[in-house]
Formats: C-alpha cells, sequence, structure tokens
C-alpha cells in the first residue's frame, strides 16, 4: 500500500508483490551525483520528478564507498601520525598511542550516514519522491524496479535519466571477495575488521 503524506510525497509500505504503476515527467535512475542532483534540479523546474537507487542510501560510490569515507578514514590515521610521531617534538608528552579501529570505523559512518540523510532531505524538500530498489528499462517510457523492502513497482516517466554509475572490474585469476577480508576492492578495503600488517594494491 502507498500512505500519501500532504506534501504529495510518499510513504511505501509493502504488504503486496506488486505496486500500482506511478507516472512521472521525469524518472532518474542512480541516487549519486549526477542522479540526485539532476532529480532536485527537475523538483526545482516543478517538473514532477522520482528519483531510483539500489543501495538504499543517496549519494553514489562517492558519499558512501569513496571519497567521503575514504578521507574520514584519512583524517583519523592522520591524528594517529601526529600523536605517536609529531607531537614529543611540541613538548606534548602522552605516552602510548593506541587505534580503536572500530570506533575509527564508527566515526567514518556517522560522517557517511549525517552527508546521505542531508541528501534525502533535500530530495524531499524539492518534491521528489525516493524509491529503494534496482531500476531497469522495460520500455521507452517505462522502469521496472524491483524494490528492496520487496516486491515490484513500475514507473512511468516521460523522460528518463540514466545515472548509474560504475562497478569495479574483477580481474579473472583474482575474484574480489570482500566478505573475506582477504581480496578486496576499494568498498572493501574501507571495512576491513583488522589493520592488515602486510597489503598488495593492484591500481594506482
Amino acid at each position: 500500500r502507498v500512505v500519501q503524506t500532504s506534501s504529495k510525497s510518499y510513504i511505501k509500505c509493502f504488504s503486496s508483490s506488486s505496486i500500482a504503476s506511478e507516472k512521472y515527467d521525469v524518472a532518474v535512475v542512480g541516487g549519486g551525483p549526477g542522479g540526485y542532483v539532476a532529480a532536485i534540479k527537475a523538483g526545482q523546474l516543478g517538473l514532477k520528478t522520482v528519483c531510483i537507487e539500489s543501495r538504499g542510501s543517496l549519494g553514489g560510490t562517492c558519499l558512501n564507498v569513496g571519497c567521503i569515507p575514504s578521507k574520514a578514514l584519512l583524517h583519523s590515521t592522520h591524528l594517529f601520525e601526529h600523536a605517536s610521531k609529531d607531537f614529543s617534538h611540541h613538548g606534548i608528552n602522552i605516552g602510548s598511542v593506541s587505534v580503536d579501529l572500530k570506533k575509527m570505523m564508527d566515526n567514518k559512518g556517522k560522517a557517511v550516514k549525517g552527508l546521505t540523510g542531508g541528501i534525502e532531505m533535500l530530495l524531499k524538500k524539492n518534491k521528489v519522491d525516493y524509491v529503494k530498489g534496482f531500476g531497469k528499462l522495460s520500455g521507452a517510457n517505462s522502469i521496472s524496479v524491483d524494490l528492496n523492502a520487496g516486491g515490484n513497482q513500475t514507473i512511468e516517466a516521460k523522460n528518463i535519466i540514466l545515472a548509474v554509475g560504475s562497478e569495479v572490474t574483477p580481474l579473472p585469476t583474482c575474484v574480489v571477495d570482500n566478505s573475506k577480508h582477504r581480496i578486496v576492492d576499494s568498498t572493501g578495503a574501507l571495512d576491513l575488521p583488522a589493520v592488515p600488517k602486510k597489503m598488495v594494491v593492484v591500481g594506482g
């Protein structure tokens, strides 16, 4: 079922496997820097707009598993290095310094969550509907969405913008398996449970 709020945005409560189709002026597939900016601009121009994103959080690779979390971790490690190596040169003695990786990762997560939540608020502010699911073109003006919460929704739009981003290309002889934390891509590297004693980086 779909609950309509006074601002004409929709809260989707999925109790069946299929949702009635919605018609829009603009449908944007992808909620990264290209997609959400296009959706917000379309909303500002008065067009009925929907943004479809499968990740479950907006901002794309950069915000979720790229630039922002990388910089958050780099900032934390720079502080650790300063405390370990440089403070004593300035007459600051603090004794032994250690890394609490869990807290460091939690801090990274808070930074990401705050920024992605901010984008979601911008969509609401500009009356852009947000559908969490994997969108596929099913016609010249239609998109079939496999919803993250289960079921399927058909979205019809006069105009469709594809801003789907990219994925890491796997090496055929070196299969990435982030769950095992041994051979990882850039996403897995940001979620390691411990600091590796040794690491080989392929690509620069």
